[in-house]
């Protein structure tokens, strides 16, 4: 199949994967629309896809830093030249608005030429010994094979961020999307691979669930799992792995705590609380779902979050403009309805929204919660900002860990250096000083504390031992003599 035929505006599929397992469908969750049906991969099959891509490893690695560089690079330029393609796929399939897509795309692009300069860095250092003679190197060496499970939400980011420095240290891949991103996720990423001159076997593309996730994890072959998704599952790979000592790479829910002090600016303190917990209909781990605030401030904050709220726009992101598209499936939709009614039952009340149509939310916010409430204590993947008021300080940092989770937060005061003090106090393993929550900049390790995953390890310079393994080699220019 040619990548172009996946682009035509009917999108009836032709496309036919090579396995035989279950047959699952790729749905519009804007419309229910199924707009083809695709067969998984067994775990025989996906246990083949990893051996091949554990055969081709030792000639990828022992390729120059020139040839895996310039492919990235090429990539980098695939990407652009398909932008079109990428955007109508990420609406469609994923419910993605254009200017989320763009950004996506964007940030990919980027994190290609990041990619591309890490083949070419530093690969160890020198140490001094104590016997003058002998030279003491410590090099990094492939992992070998790395298993990248990644999430429908972001989904050519999430794959791609470990994709691409997985590939640069010389590693091969097996990638499975999500099913309900398998396109977005997998199939423009490995066509647009092949494009840009990836050998045979350095990408393997794994489509269905759990059965060939769990493959990837199991097979002896990988020598690494980067997953992206619930700390349940996180849990389950870590331990799994932890048996044969594989390397891990965990990011997993968060419940972000986005806490606004009695000085802060309320106008900027809305705009980022918009923008934190209603983006990608609040799908995002990093989503602004705790909004901890003054009780001096609070009817102030409430009416200017409100009033957001009120002037977002909630469509089909492929035929319309808006702000907001469908949630990923009507599960989802329910279980955020569910956790807004739970909470309504004990005394919260909706100020805006609260009510889904179908797969459709609208940006909903909550006042008179409390800590004990569902919509507080539970990760919402949905746009939803429950808001709690605290009285001192003190208050403000105990609620904000008092979460199992410790993935991102947000602080917002007109004293940046209190603002920078308070950061360090929180359980979480990305802080922002008047900002949003939902901040991703390439070149900055990510990742979470506590439940939310083994802290910031991907990103930039910290990729270079994330994606390989440390070896010393000592070399002395002849042989010695010992005492016996």
């Amino acid at each position: 199949m040619n990548y172009k035929d996946i682009s035509q505006s009917d999108f009836s599929l032709d496309y036919t994967t090579g396995f035989s397992g279950e047959i699952f469908d790729v749905v519009e969750p804007a419309t229910g629309k199924v707009l083809g049906s695709i067969n998984a991969a067994t775990t025989e099959e996906a246990n083949k896809v990893i051996e091949h891509c554990k055969k081709a490893q030792p000639e990828w690695a022992t390729s120059t830093f020139e040839v895996r560089a310039g492919i990235l690079r090429k990539f980098a330029k695939a990407l652009e030249d398909n932008a079109e393609l990428i955007h109508t796929w990420n609406a469609r399939e994923c419910g993605s608005i254009r200017p989320k897509s763009e950004w996506e795309l964007q940030a990919c692009i980027e994190q290609s030429h990041t990619a591309a300069s890490l083949a070419q860095a530093p690969s160890g250092e020198l140490y001094p010994s104590t016997m003058p003679t002998r030279k003491n190197m410590r090099v990094r060496i492939p992992v070998g094979v790395v298993g990248v499970i990644a999430p429908w939400n972001f989904p050519l980011l999430l794959s791609l961020r470990a994709v691409l420095p997985a590939l640069a240290m010389g590693n091969t891949v097996v990638l499975k999307p999500d099913p309900q991103s398998y396109f977005t996720g997998g199939v423009i990423i490995q066509e647009l691979m092949k494009i840009a001159g990836l050998p045979d076997g350095v990408l393997g593309l794994l489509p269905g669930g759990a059965e060939p996730g769990q493959a990837v994890v199991e097979n002896p072959a990988t020598g690494m799992i980067a997953f992206t998704g619930s700390t349940a599952v996180g849990r389950s790979i870590a331990q799994h792995c932890a048996k044969t000592f594989k390397k891990t790479s965990l990011e997993l829910g968060g419940n972000n705590a986005f806490i606004v002090l009695e000085d802060a600016d309320i106008t900027s303190a809305a705009s980022c609380a918009a923008w934190g917990a209603f983006l990608h209909q609040g799908q995002i781990c990093m989503q602004s779902g705790r909004h901890i605030v003054h009780e001096d401030i609070a009817d102030a904050y409430i009416e200017a979050l409100a009033q957001r709220a009120n002037n977002l726009h909630v469509g089909n992101p492929f035929t319309e403009q808006c702000h907001l598209g469908p949630l990923i499936n009507l599960s989802q939709a329910e279980k955020v309805q569910a956790l807004i009614d739970a909470s309504v039952a004990m005394g919260a009340e909706v100020v805006t929204g609260g009510k889904a149509q179908g797969q459709f939310v609208r940006p909903t916010v909550l006042k008179n919660v409390t800590p004990d409430m569902p919509i507080f204590t539970q990760e919402i993947f949905g746009p939803v900002a429950p808001i709690v008021t605290f009285k001192t300080e003190q208050e403000a940092i105990e609620l904000a860990n008092a979460t199992e989770l410790g993935l991102s937060a947000s602080i917002h005061t007109a004293n940046s250096a209190k603002g920078e003090y308070m950061a360090g106090l929180i359980e979480a393993g990305m802080v922002h000083v008047n900002d949003q929550t939902v901040n991703n900049e390439y070149h900055i390790p990510f990742g979470g504390l506590k439940d939310s995953g083994d802290a910031g390890r991907i990103g930039g310079p910290v990729n270079l031992e994330e994606f390989t393994h440390s070896k010393w080699i000592s070399v002395m220019p002849q042989g010695i003599q010992y005492p016996f």
